[in-house]
């Protein structure tokens, strides 16, 4: 499945493009490829360059997979190469994923007219002393990426479209990363949503600086933004003397009202010094059994706060849809079970190759439900596609001129497999 995914998105013939300035003349194995094994390898569950060796045990499957040494000395030389092998990758990237999306069609994340970027920040632990890694403000020790998902909605997952390694010690509220990681995140998406309201990018208050707010909202780009705003003194003080009945009774995803949550807009001198357009919402909520107040908190009530420029819609849907930024936690609880558990190079230039490929092969875990599978298969996590699905044992025989899989028919998921394959056998091949 994942290898006709390659295919039918023509993923590999755009990364073997891309590299292709890397290819040494008489080169047996192709740069392209062998990055794509890698990619592979890391979707079935894989977490350093040696296991690519899964691969290379099934030749009627993958094809030629280089060997180990191979392998290493490509990731040294993309390394080597630095700025300009990451761009080349990530343009590929970019080219396929427009294909995948309009493959997709109705079941392409852009199909609701907006297309929304969750920004968060993940802690990837080191056990040794990598190039870059230091303590963690979670008094752990490694490095600190900054990483942009594309959202697929309830229907779906997501996918990756910016991987910014940054030491550990990198803080949260750095405004110069966020809009680092913004301007990656919109290289890859198609070219009418780099910029314009059409495409929202949504945060917690890491991103909630006057510095990156404004940046989102300067003319000439205008992006749609949700950003979690810090609860300062001021904000408090705002939020005491809102009268009761300006509060609105919080949503739940289904339209029905959140029990014991009410949101209210802030107005007045506390917008001072902030882009023209932007709203500020605040939220109450009962705290759930156990939770500790804070100091901002105002009676007995746990309040948030988060920045926007639509103006469009109710306030009670406005904070709905930044509460959904939730979903970014699953994303990052899917990439460290796709590759990023750790960082398995030990310099820095290496390891962004590496974050790379983790990208490449999320790209796959997420391409291959949106265009193969149907249902509450889509939603299924990458520890899920592997026992159910990567995991089915299958036989190949060749009679003939016809090769034929067999699987099992007592397989639970034998069903998804041979449907999903029928899928993407039915895609247009590209070119």
């Amino acid at each position: 499945m994942l290898v006709e995914t390659v295919r039918k998105t023509g993923l590999d013939q755009a990364i073997s493009a891309a590299l292709a300035p890397w290819r040494k003349p008489r080169a047996v194995h192709d740069p392209g490829k062998i990055l794509v094994d890698l990619a592979v390898a890391v979707a079935l569950g894989g977490d350093c360059l040696a296991d690519i060796a899964m691969l290379r045990a099934e030749p009627a499957v993958f094809g030629p997979v280089a060997s180990d040494p191979t392998v290493s000395r490509l990731v040294d030389i993309l390394a080597t190469a630095g700025k300009e092998a990451l761009t080349a990758i990530r343009s590929a990237r970019s080219e396929v994923r427009q294909l995948a999306w309009t493959l997709a069609g109705n079941r392409a994340p852009n199909t609701g007219g907006q297309v929304i970027v969750d920004l968060d920040g993940v802690l990837v632990v080191s056990h040794s002393d990598k190039q870059d890694a230091a303590p963690t403000w979670k008094k752990t020790y490694g490095h600190h990426p900054l990483m942009g998902f594309v959202d697929h909605g309830p229907g779906g997952t997501g996918e990756p479209v910016a991987a910014l390694l940054r030491p550990g010690n990198a803080g949260s509220n750095t405004a110069a990363d966020h809009i680092e990681a913004t301007r990656l995140a919109l290289t890859q998406l198609p070219k009418k949503y780099r910029r314009g309201r059409q495409t929202l990018i949504r945060c917690d208050s890491a991103g909630g600086t006057h510095e990156f707010v404004a940046w989102l909202a300067r003319r000439g780009r205008w992006l749609s933004y949700s950003v979690g705003m810090v609860i300062t003194g001021a904000i408090h003080q705002h939020v005491l003397k809102i009268p009761a009945s300006a509060w609105t009774p919080a949503l739940e995803t289904g339209g029905e009202v959140r029990d014991g949550a009410w949101v209210a807009e802030l107005t007045g001198d506390i917008l001072q010094g902030w882009p023209k357009g932007m709203r500020l919402i605040v939220r109450k909520e009962r705290p759930h059994p156990g939770a500790q107040l804070r100091i901002t908190d105002a009676d007995g009530m746990r309040v948030t706060c988060f920045a926007t420029n639509t103006a469009d819609r109710p306030i009670a849907q406005l904070e709905l849809r930044h509460r959904l930024r939730a979903r970014a936690e699953d994303r990052i609880r899917a990439a460290r079970a796709t590759g990023l558990r750790n960082l398995p190079l030990h310099d820095t230039a290496q390891n962004k190759i590496w974050l790379e490929i983790v990208q490449i092969a999320l790209d796959l875990l997420a391409w291959m439900p949106m265009l193969a599978l149907t249902g509450q298969a889509r939603l299924w996590e990458p520890r899920r596609l592997r026992f159910r699905l990567f995991s089915a044992a299958g036989q190949l025989v060749t009679t003939g001129r016809r090769r034929i899989l067999r699987l099992a028919r007592h397989w639970p998921w034998t069903d998804e497999v041979t449907t999903a394959l029928e899928r993407l056998a039915l895609l247009p091949n590209p070119g």
